[in-house]
C-alpha cells in the first residue's frame, strides 16, 4: 500500500514514510492510494476474533512494510494496558448502544490511536536509529493520551501545546503531572485553534521540520485514524450478532473531524453504516456544513465539551479529498479559500453529496447537561459530556429503523464538574486519577506565537 498527498504533490510513500512524515511536505493530509473493500464473506470471517487479532486484520491491509510478526507484536502491546478485555465495550443503554472507547490508559478513545502510534513510533526509530520530536496541539485528550503513548521511549522527545485555562481541569493534570524528562507540556495562551494553526505552521517550514526530525501526533498523522477504523469493525460485529441488523448508525461526536472520518473509510471498506451521524456542539461549523453547506469559520464557544471547542476541522481535508474526486488541485484551491475567506462553498452536487456521507445536528450545553441528567435518571448510566452530544444528537435524528450506536469518548470523570452539574454528585473517579493534584508539575506558560514555539522547541529538541 502507497500513501499519497490531499494537494497533489507527495506520492507513493510507504506506510513507514506516512507515519513519519505525519503532514505531508507539500501541506496536505496522507491518504492511502486505495481503499481495501472487504466482501460480506470476508467480513464474516473476521467477525468473532478478539479486539487486538481484528485490529492487525484491518491495520496489516495499510502497513504492508511491517513484518507481519513486528505488526503483531505492536498491536498486542499497544493494547496490552486496557482496563477491559474486549478493548472497545460495546454495552446496551436503554434503545441505543455504547461503545466504550476509554479503557486505556487515560480514560479517553485517543488512547485506542496514540498507544499504537507510540509504539510504532519507537519501532521505527530504533530500527533506523533515529531521533524525533513529536510537536503537538490539543484540546483535551490528545495532549494526555500522547504523553502517556511516549512518555520514556527512547529517542523521542514531546511538546504538546494546549489552551490555558481551556481545558478540563483533569486532562490538565494528566499532562502536566508527567514530568519525565522526554516530556514538554506548553500552555498557550489562546484558543486551540490558534495552538493548531501554529502547530501546522511550524510543520509547514521544511527546513525547520528536518532540522529538528518533528513528528506528528494529532489525528493529521494517519496512523491515528487507521487505529480507529478498528472499532468501527468491532461496533458492528457485536451490534449484528445480538440483534441480526443488516446496517447500523453510528452517532460520532466531533470537533476535528478525525473520528468520524474513520468510520467513512470503515464505511467504504465495508462495514454496514446507514448512516454516519455527526453531533457537534454549539461550535457547530461541520453541522452547518453537512445542512446547508455552509462551511464558515466563527469564533470559538467555550462549552462543556471543550474537546470540540473547534471551528478548523483539520480532518475535513482528507474527506473533501474525496468529495472533489480525488482532485488535488481542487482541494489545493480550496484550502486556499479557507485560508484566505475561512470559508469554503460547494455546488449543488457536493451537498447533496455531503447530505447522502452525513447526517448532523448541534446542541448547545443546556441540552447536553439534560442529556446527562435524563439518561442517567434512565438508564443508572453516566455520560461524559462529548458523548452526551453524541446520544443527543443521535437519539434527535437517528432513522429506528436500524440499531444506533453512540461513540462514548471519555470516562464521565474526565468532566466531573459538569457530571455534577447534570446529576448532582460527582461522578467516582477511578484509581488513576485519585492522586493527580498532589503530583508535581512541569508545565510552561508561552504566547501563541510561533516564533517563540519554535525557539522553546529548538532549545529542548532531542
Amino acid at each position: 500500500m502507497k500513501y499519497c498527498s490531499t494537494r497533489g504533490k507527495v506520492q507513493g510513500l510507504s506506510f513507514t514514510d506516512a507515519v513519519m512524515m505525519g503532514l505531508a511536505n507539500d501541506g496536505g493530509l496522507l491518504l492511502p492510494e486505495a481503499i481495501p473493500k472487504l466482501s460480506p464473506n470476508e467480513l464474516q470471517q473476521l467477525s468473532n476474533l478478539p479486539y487486538p487479532k481484528l485490529a492487525f486484520q484491518i491495520i496489516s491491509k495499510y502497513a504492508t512494510d511491517i513484518p507481519e510478526t513486528d505488526l503483531k507484536e505492536l498491536i498486542d502491546r499497544s493494547y496490552a494496558n486496557f482496563e477491559h478485555p474486549q478493548i472497545t465495550p460495546v454495552v446496551k443503554q436503554d434503545d441505543l448502544y455504547i461503545l466504550e472507547l476509554f479503557h486505556g490508559p487515560t480514560l479517553a478513545f485517543k488512547d485506542v490511536a496514540l498507544q499504537f502510534l507510540g509504539n510504532l513510533f519507537e519501532y521505527f526509530l530504533l530500527k533506523n536509529g533515529q531521533k524525533m520530536n513529536i510537536v503537538g496541539a490539543t484540546s483535551g485528550d490528545t495532549g494526555s493520551a500522547a504523553i502517556y503513548g511516549v512518555r520514556g521511549k527512547e529517542n523521542i522527545n514531546i511538546f504538546i501545546l494546549h489552551p490555558k485555562g481551556h481545558v478540563s481541569p483533569i486532562q490538565e493534570l494528566q499532562m502536566t503531572t508527567v514530568t519525565d524528562k522526554n516530556v514538554f507540556n506548553l500552555a498557550v495562551e489562546g484558543t486551540f485553534d490558534d495552538a493548531q494553526a501554529i502547530v501546522k505552521e511550524i510543520f509547514g517550514d521544511l527546513e525547520f521540520k528536518e532540522q529538528h526530525a518533528l513528528g506528528a501526533v494529532n489525528s493529521i498523522n494517519w496512523a491515528r485514524v487507521l487505529a480507529q477504523v478498528v472499532y468501527y469493525f468491532y461496533a458492528w460485529f457485536q451490534v449484528n450478532k445480538e440483534t441480526g441488523a443488516e446496517q447500523i448508525e453510528v452517532a460520532v461526536p466531533t470537533g476535528n473531524f478525525g473520528d468520524i472520518f474513520a468510520g467513512y473509510i470503515a464505511k467504504q471498506m465495508g462495514v454496514p453504516i446507514n448512516r454516519l451521524i455527526l453531533a457537534t456542539n454549539s461550535n457547530n461549523i461541520l453541522s452547518r456544513c453537512i445542512n446547508s453547506g455552509d462551511y464558515s469559520m466563527a469564533d470559538v464557544h467555550h462549552s462543556l465539551s471543550p474537546s470540540m471547542d473547534i471551528q478548523i476541522a483539520s480532518n475535513f481535508e482528507r474527506y473533501l479529498y474525496y468529495l472533489l474526486d480525488c482532485n488535488a488541485e481542487k482541494v489545493v484551491q480550496a484550502m486556499d479559500q479557507v485560508k484566505q475567506n475561512g470559508q469554503l462553498d460547494f455546488t449543488a452536487a457536493q451537498k447533496k453529496r455531503l447530505k447522502l456521507d452525513y447526517a448532523s445536528a448541534s446542541i448547545d450545553d443546556d441540552e447536553t447537561l439534560t442529556t446527562i441528567s435524563s439518561f442517567y435518571k434512565k438508564t443508572g448510566y453516566i455520560l461524559d459530556p462529548h458523548t452526551a452530544v453524541g446520544v443527543a444528537v443521535g437519539e434527535k435524528i437517528r432513522n429506528p429503523d436500524y440499531p444506533l450506536v453512540c461513540l462514548a469518548t471519555a470516562h464521565p470523570a474526565k468532566f466531573g464538574d459538569a457530571v455534577k452539574k447534570a446529576t448532582g454528585s460527582d461522578p467516582v473517579l477511578p484509581a488513576a486519577f485519585a492522586e493527580l493534584a498532589s503530583r508535581e508539575k512541569k508545565v510552561v506558560t508561552i504566547s501563541a506565537d510561533r516564533e517563540q514555539i519554535k525557539n522553546y522547541i529548538s532549545a529542548n529538541s532531542i
